[in-house]
């Protein structure tokens, strides 16, 4: 019998655990059913027309929190169960920054994502990317990128909402990505996104789902936790840790959360949080996820495992493997030489991280109701 919409209310909403990510929407509205929708950013979506429901079931088997399809995606991706295999397959691994000046001092660590972007742009192998752009430290929107200025605008934490905090009652790092798609259904697009989000574009991509036919390459960030804030959460935070919001510059994830602050002296100080402190911040939905690496995608991002300015880069695909090489014969990356002993630190380091988020959901689903 087929699985609905109303299977994933039980079975996802009602738990607690919806990603928010946006792919049972995007498939509704692309295709013009408009069945279901966001009535509130931060809450699962809602029937807006159920009499419109055509029970295809199109919804639950695109949702990252029934892993309906693990196992045709598993086998199209050559791995198995990535419990056994941690940080899933991958050819190579890197640490990297651009060469550009620019993207280099703007991005969160190598301003390699970018970079990779902006190359891809003027190569005109994609006409744009769906990126994630910083208002504040703590909430993030996804936005459209065809230029060199678009990505550099997006880099960073840009902190001008910090001046009238009193009219904003939510935040959030993570990005909806996918409902932009919807924009630019016409264009050859690149998604930078979380696991959960690329998991759910191979899913779409699976099933032939509009409009998942435009994406040309997916670029997947390391992702340990997303934060979610109302505004008395985020005072209690800036008071925890002595940090004023309007005075973070950048944060940046290696083995703890680093922010990056302005002082008084004009000088910068940094201050190091380890994720378990920043529990009570963390999005439900994050408790119940186990890919810390993006293990879906065509190339997986981190900062974990590489020293300040340079970023970790997973090699997964073979489309991956060719854009990355182009990028790099164009001196547009710049690998650091890397030793075996090195690269075998560094893959202990994020397994370690990987398997830490497993055993968090195991746990977590555990004491689920």
């Amino acid at each position: 019998m087929t699985k609905t919409f109303e299977d994933l209310i039980k079975e996802v909403h009602e738990k607690g655990i919806c990603q928010e990510c946006g792919g049972c929407t995007s498939f509704c509205s692309s295709a013009e059913y408009h069945v279901i929708g966001f009535k509130d950013p931060y809450s699962p979506p809602l029937y807006i027309n159920k009499d419109a429901c055509l029970e295809c079931g199109i919804c639950y088997l695109l949702c990252p929190q029934t892993h309906a399809l693990d196992e045709e995606l598993r086998k199209k991706y050559h791995f198995s169960d990535f419990t056994t295999m941690p940080i899933g397959p991958f050819q190579e691994i890197y640490s990297c920054q651009a060469t550009d000046r620019a993207f280099l001092d703007k991005g969160t660590d190598g301003g390699v994502v970018n970079s990779l972007i902006n190359f891809l742009i003027e190569r005109k192998q994609i006409d744009g990317a769906i990126v994630s752009k910083m208002d504040t430290a703590f909430s993030r929107e996804a936005t459209f990128a065809d230029s060199k200025h678009d990505l550099l605008q997006a880099s960073g934490t840009k902190l001008e909402i910090a001046s009238h905090l009193d009219e904003i009652q939510k935040f959030s790092t993570y990005t909806h990505s996918i409902p932009k798609l919807n924009h630019y259904k016409f264009k050859k697009l690149a998604v930078v996104g979380t696991p959960c989000q690329i998991y759910t574009i191979k899913c779409m991509q699976e099933l032939g789902v509009t409009p998942s036919e435009n994406i040309e390459i997916c670029l997947g960030l390391f992702c340990y936790e997303n934060f979610f804030f109302d505004k008395s959460q985020l005072q209690k935070f800036e008071n925890d840790y002595n940090i004023k919001l309007a005075d973070i510059e950048k944060i940046n994830i290696k083995e703890d959360v680093i922010f990056k602050l302005k002082s008084e002296e004009g000088r910068e100080k940094i201050i190091h949080i380890p994720f378990n402190h920043l529990d009570k911040y963390m999005r439900a939905a994050c408790h119940a996820c186990n890919d810390f690496t993006n293990i879906y995608a065509d190339l997986s991002f981190g900062g974990l495992g590489s020293p300040d300015k340079y970023t970790t880069v997973l090699v997964r695909t073979e489309k991956g493997k060719k854009i990355f090489k182009e990028a790099i014969d164009a001196g547009i990356i710049r690998c650091a030489d890397l030793s075996e002993e090195k690269k075998k630190k560094m893959i202990e380091l994020i397994t370690h991280f990987s398997i830490s988020k497993n055993k968090r959901k195991i746990e977590f689903m555990k004491n689920l109701t």
